[in-house]
């Protein structure tokens, strides 16, 4: 195994105001006996008042690199400090903080890419904020391949009942439908497909694609999609040597039978991938960037700003992150 392997893993923190810190304090409670370390890269002031808040018994220390961070992470959770300009109100975001949010997800990729942590970890941001001080992506899974270098990705939700890949992500859905091309199909297909052997050990990945319209379009009655634009892209995938089924329609995909005949689902839309994947497991689902040079995982769910302050957070889904990047690192750098 490589040293990589052994490295940690950097969490960020997310929305200031939302349910972040509180979710790495509970997983550093859950997780810090035997698992691989991680450090925050927050504000050691917000996390130190949040656990006292809600009386969490988290010590907290600031460390100077990411190499500090195993040596302490026994006894405290490691925080590379990045400062917020203005007080948090929880549940109140503010654009004033949105650079140290930003600036949080940079540090974590150039940390990743520099090989000095084994993957990231991503909490919850509140896109509208950030997007109001002039954030101009769509979300976590656009920038992180821009700060890579412009690469193709493509996002996965993943738990252990269920994989789905939207093919559009973070689109309305009239968007979405005009995005959908054969040549995005199979450059989304054949991402998954390798992600799901690099990082998951899938051998030989069994891909399944949803129809679009109802019934698969039942012969163009319900639409054409199908025909022009799914069917082509199948075949292509095909030709790559992918073992590929679709399009099949989306009502008959997640069920237990039908699930435990792929390996991952292809979705034309976002809701048609998550719908399924938090119906079947709300909690432990976590979110996947494939395509990267990195790992990357985040919790499946927002920044919870109802909840955020009141203590009823529920860390599964970070602690799933956290416990499929440190497989995914220990296979792809093994």
């Amino acid at each position: 195994m490589t040293t990589r392997a052994l490295r940690p893993l950097a969490v960020t923190m997310g929305e200031p105001a939302g349910i972040g810190g509180e979710l790495t304090l509970k997983a550093w409670l859950k997780r810090r006996g035997g698992k691989r370390p991680f450090f925050a890269l927050a504000d050691p002031a917000l996390l130190e008042g949040t656990a006292r808040a809600l009386g969490l018994d988290v010590p907290v220390r600031e460390i100077a690199s990411a190499a500090e961070a195993a040596k302490c992470y026994g006894d405290c959770l490691p925080i590379l400090p990045i400062r917020l300009a203005t007080a948090v109100a929880a549940g109140q975001p503010t654009k004033l903080n949105a650079p140290a949010t930003i600036e949080s997800i940079r540090w974590a990729a150039d940390l990743a890419l520099s090989g000095a942590v084994a993957g990231i970890v991503t909490n919850p941001i509140q896109k509208k904020t950030l997007q109001e001080a002039g954030f101009r992506h769509p979300g976590h899974t656009e920038y992180l391949a821009e700060l890579a270098g412009g690469v193709p990705v493509a996002m996965m939700l993943a738990s252990p009942q269920l994989r789905v890949v939207p093919v559009t992500i973070h689109l309305s859905l009239a968007a979405a439908v005009r995005a959908l091309t054969s040549e995005l199909i199979e450059r989304t297909g054949s991402i998954a497909a390798k992600g799901l052997s690099t990082l998951f050990g899938i051998a030989q990945p069994r891909l399944v694609v949803a129809a679009l319209n109802p019934h698969a379009g039942e012969q163009g009655t319900m639409g054409d999609e199908e025909q022009l634009v799914i069917a082509p892209a199948v075949a292509r995938l095909r030709k790559e040597g992918i073992d590929v089924r679709g399009p099949l329609p989306a009502d008959t995909l997640f069920h237990p039978a039908a699930r435990g005949t792929y390996d991952a689902a292809l979705c034309m839309y976002h809701d048609q991938a998550l719908i399924p994947i938090k119906t079947v497991d709300f909690s432990g689902g976590a979110n996947v960037t494939l395509g990267l040079p990195f790992v990357r995982t985040s919790p499946d769910h927002g920044t919870a700003l109802d909840i955020a302050g009141s203590g009823r957070a529920d860390a599964a889904s970070l602690i799933a992150a956290l416990d499929m990047a440190d497989d995914m690192a220990r296979r792809r750098y093994s």
